[in-house]
């Protein structure tokens, strides 16, 4: 099936159709969805690489996560992808592990034309040297921004879900409010456990506990619940960063014969959508994790457009989602 097969099956002129394939604006959504119909319709498979040497542009995004075990991780690749596609691009996820040498093997795709451009979500302390590697390329920091560097950025304000999170848990009337954190390597961490801290300063708190979790995973979780319950005083209530572990603290509590939340109150984070069909379910600080991949996509494809167009650092906002984790309902 040809260009010309397909315009004539939705309709529209072959530049109609040159438009959607290359993901530019100006087509309406209804004609937009015509041809695509046409296209899946026709089973149309362009010429990508006579593409890639006529325009210089391989129509490639490259996505590089540090661990796609993560739930949270998944979810933002999800709206990474539905974005791209939307422009006529596809996308190249890989998983480097944070580790150097596979990051490089993977970023040399961009000084060979295989890619047009990487979305990254890693630890802000890797930036230098992903720059280093990037060079002058279009580059986006997704989930993990830094003013400062010389990427353009998406993520939340961190810091405020810090002390949103102790807030809510204090309202319940909890007075020793742990934090279960990630790595502190990643912004993230940093920046929640500030905002942590002090929230804790500003409710009079004067009890407080940090664990860190060297993976996101439930098992890590377990184990960071278990140290704080092997303190002399142990907490009344845990903000965890992440809702994978959480799930690992609630676990430890009930194996320690303890209730959630009569106990120990639970506060997960990134608003899974699994979260609520836990027992009890999790309250949990919501990101907007489809959105984050969203607009890390249309700031990159800005970047490609126009190289010189100014770098952005947006902060989304996030949202707290009280469920029966860490409320207690009155008799």
């Amino acid at each position: 099936m040809s260009i010309e097969k397909v315009a004539r099956l939705a309709g529209v002129s072959t530049a109609t159709v040159s438009r959607v394939l290359n993901g530019y604006s100006g087509v309406r959504p209804a004609t937009r969805e015509r041809v695509l119909a046409a296209i899946a319709a026709s089973q149309y498979q362009p010429n990508l690489l006579a593409r890639q040497l006529r325009t210089s542009q391989s129509r490639m995004l490259l996505v590089l996560v540090s661990n796609i075990i993560n739930p949270f991780c998944s979810h933002v690749v999800r709206g990474i992808e539905a974005e791209a596609e939307a422009h006529g691009y596809h996308i190249l996820l890989c998983n480097s592990d944070s580790q150097p040498q596979r990051e490089s093997a993977y970023l040399a795709l961009l000084s060979g034309k295989v890619v047009d451009g990487v979305i990254t979500m890693d630890a802000v302390t890797n930036l230098p040297g992903l720059r280093q590697m990037i060079g002058d390329s279009p580059w986006v920091q997704c989930a993990e921004g830094n003013p400062d560097a010389e990427a353009s950025s998406v993520t939340i304000d961190n810091h405020q879900a810090g002390r949103e999170a102790v807030a809510h848990l204090a309202q319940q009337g909890r007075q020793r409010i742990a934090m279960i954190n990630g790595d502190p390597r990643y912004l993230y961490a940093q920046q929640r456990e500030m905002g942590y801290r002090a929230a804790l300063t500003a409710h009079n708190l004067n009890w407080g506990g940090v664990e860190y979790a060297n993976e996101v995973e439930c098992e890590a979780g377990y184990a960071a619940m278990a140290r704080l319950l092997d303190r002399g005083d142990p907490p009344d209530a845990i903000f965890a960063v992440s809702d994978v572990l959480a799930v690992g603290a609630i676990h430890c509590i009930r194996q320690r014969q303890l209730r959630v939340p009569e106990d120990i109150a639970v506060l997960g984070f990134d608003g899974l959508p699994w979260s609520a069909m836990l027992s009890p379910p999790l309250s949990t600080l919501e990101q907007p994790m489809h959105q984050l991949g969203v607009r890390s996509v249309q700031m990159l494809l800005q970047r490609i457009r126009d190289p010189r167009a100014p770098r952005i650092h947006e902060q989304l906002s996030c949202q707290l989602i009280v469920r029966a984790s860490s409320q207690l309902v009155p008799d």
